[in-house]
């Protein structure tokens, strides 16, 4: 199993001890998962907090005209999941697909809440990770409300420029809330500004 950059995602905030590392080997499960493979869909019950090792992920919800909304993106080094479902045991308005052949490691709830107890390092990672995206949708929500697409856009490309070659102009509409028609339009005046 390639625990490995799970151990340096944990130890570049909080160094781990040798028994901090054993246990990851212990209470993660490593899954190789295709392009186009889903680890989540509507409906269920979001059982493991995924970390990708290698590869992409979308999480999306389809509305009932049948059209896709991209919530979040996951490439290495990022976590992936329906944290509510995760958490509250409920079904999820969720799918989480793969765009890439990916690597990613998986735990459960009762192994992460093990971690929880009985090495309070990683309850305090995870706390901090959390509070980090939630940070995150809170400015994702204002911008949807107070910002041009443009903007959206603008700041899209400069906090995450690493998932451009990765994910189609489509899929980075979707996100952005904005038809490809007028990601197109808004790509072609940001290039003449230039």
């Amino acid at each position: 199993m390639n625990i490995a950059p799970l151990i340096d995602y944990f130890n570049n905030i909080l160094p781990l001890n040798d028994a901090e590392c054993a246990i990851l080997e212990e209470v993660f499960k490593q899954r190789r998962i295709k392009r186009r493979q889903f680890i989540l869909h509507e409906g269920d019950i979001c059982q493991e907090a995924t970390f990708v090792v290698t590869g992409c992920f979308k999480m999306y919800y389809i509305d009932d005209n049948g059209k896709e909304h991209n919530i979040q993106f996951a490439i290495e080094n990022n976590w992936i999941g329906d944290i509510g479902s995760f958490h509250a045991g409920e079904p999820t308005k969720f799918y989480v697909e793969a765009l890439e052949n990916s690597l990613i490691l998986q735990i459960n709830k009762p192994n992460l809440y093990r971690l929880y107890d009985d090495y309070p390092k990683f309850n305090r990672r995870f706390r901090v990770m959390k509070e980090h995206f939630i940070v995150h949708l809170q400015r994702r929500l204002l911008q949807n409300i107070s910002t041009t697409a443009e903007g959206r856009y603008l700041d899209f490309l400069k906090r995450s420029p690493h998932y451009f070659n990765r994910i189609s102009n489509v899929q980075i509409a979707s996100y952005l809330g904005v038809t490809p028609e007028f990601l197109s339009t808004i790509r072609k005046k940001i290039a003449n500004q230039s």
